[in-house]
């Protein structure tokens, strides 16, 4: 897949070009890339925005939504050679600004896996100014999927429904709430701009069906609620495109948005409140760019994949080559490298699913047995 590697380091200094990075706590150094494939926008007869909503304004949404969103401050320790933090390059105490939104009565939080990755402290501020310490859950790094849970009264959480975001279509009014920049209730509005996009999780895997928007996020925004125009959470906001940097280089909005869509964030939070270990079905193959009729596995090796199938991987057991294209999993249409990812995320590892391949003019069925995902991703696909 295409991809955009550069990063810049957010106390570096300003970056000439575009620049694609995680909306990432103020303060924290991790930034990350995108996906920035292309997939056909869903056609409907009338826009979701004019026949499910309710037709709240803006200030309407906030006042029902924010009391649910939270401002989370996250203490790290950094321990690194790049000397971002002291002269010396050591490493030190560093903190990031982050939002989360309540989920339940009981207190647990969702945010952003990047916002509290490698916390030694987490703070939570509401809204009407009180405090409380928190502690992570949870998180998982293949969806950027974060839970953490407060010790505070059912008097002060108000948890905001999440919506259905499988239902989110292009146009569709949304709403924004978080701490960009240390400013926290921040508020800015917006529209879907595209769904089904693909944007590159922490540990290098592509999330899928990711929603793109115009509404104006920036570093302190990651984990803060996408609020469609019931004010439901339509998802969490996770990174940005830009070419424009801050006087410190961090990015700044362009207008070019993704969330986690909150079907996945639901899921994923769901698994690690019942203490469940997060895992994702995996296959290990490296897929060319976005090719229309099929996901198809690379012919060559790249910067990001070291082979186009990864060795003793479920690919490689059942026999799929470099070039194959996949047009159909158990019969169900695959339309393209992000719709091939999407597909096999809806699967559960040790499961047996029948791939339709085409290779040298011939068409072939191929079971493979879907493995787990490794921590981290050598293929990049």
């Amino acid at each position: 897949m295409s991809k955009i590697n550069r990063w810049i380091p957010l106390l570096g200094g300003a970056v000439a070009g575009a620049v694609v990075a995680l909306v990432i706590a103020s303060g924290n150094t991790s930034t990350r890339t995108v996906t920035t494939t292309v997939v056909s926008p869903q056609q409907s007869a009338l826009p979701a925005s004019l026949s499910k909503t309710s037709g709240r304004t803006v200030n309407q949404i906030y006042r029902s939504a924010s009391p649910g969103v939270v401002d989370i401050i996250v203490t790290s320790h950094q321990n690194t050679g790049l000397g971002f933090f002291s002269p010396g390059g050591g490493g030190g105490t560093t903190q990031g600004e982050g939002a989360g939104v309540v989920y339940n009565k009981s207190g647990d939080i969702l945010t952003d896996e990047h916002v509290v990755s490698g916390a030694t402290s987490v703070r939570v501020n509401f809204q009407d100014g009180k405090s409380y310490s928190a502690n992570v859950v949870g998180t998982d790094s293949s969806t950027d999927v974060g839970v953490i849970h407060v010790n505070a009264p059912a008097s002060e959480l108000h948890p905001i429904p999440f919506a259905n975001s499988s239902e989110a279509q292009v146009g569709d009014p949304v709403v924004a709430i978080g701490s960009p920049f240390s400013l926290p209730e921040t508020t800015t509005a917006g529209i879907v701009s595209q769904t089904g996009r693909s944007i590159t999780a922490p540990n290098n895997y592509t999330i899928p069906n990711a929603i793109q928007t115009d509404a104006a996020i920036n570093p302190g925004n990651s984990g803060g609620p996408l609020l469609d125009g019931d004010g439901h959470v339509l998802g969490l906001n996770d990174q940005i495109e830009t070419n424009n940097t801050t006087a410190g280089g961090e990015g700044s909005s362009s207008g070019v948005g993704f969330a986690i869509p909150s079907n996945t964030v639901v899921q994923v939070a769901n698994q690690i409140l019942a203490g469940k270990t997060v895992k994702h079905a995996y296959v290990g193959v490296c897929l060319s760019g976005n090719i229309a009729g099929g996901g198809q596995i690379a012919t060559t090796g790249s910067q990001e994949c070291t082979s186009p199938i990864a060795p003793n991987s479920p690919a490689a057991v059942a026999g799929l080559r470099p070039g194959d294209l996949i047009t159909a999993i158990n019969s169900q249409r695959v339309t393209s490298t992000d719709n091939f990812i999407a597909t096999i995320g809806t699967y559960q590892p040790g499961q047996t699913v029948t791939m339709t391949v085409k290779r040298g003019g011939k068409t072939l069925s191929i079971k493979v047995k879907l493995g787990t995902r490794p921590a981290s991703n050598p293929q990049g696909g």
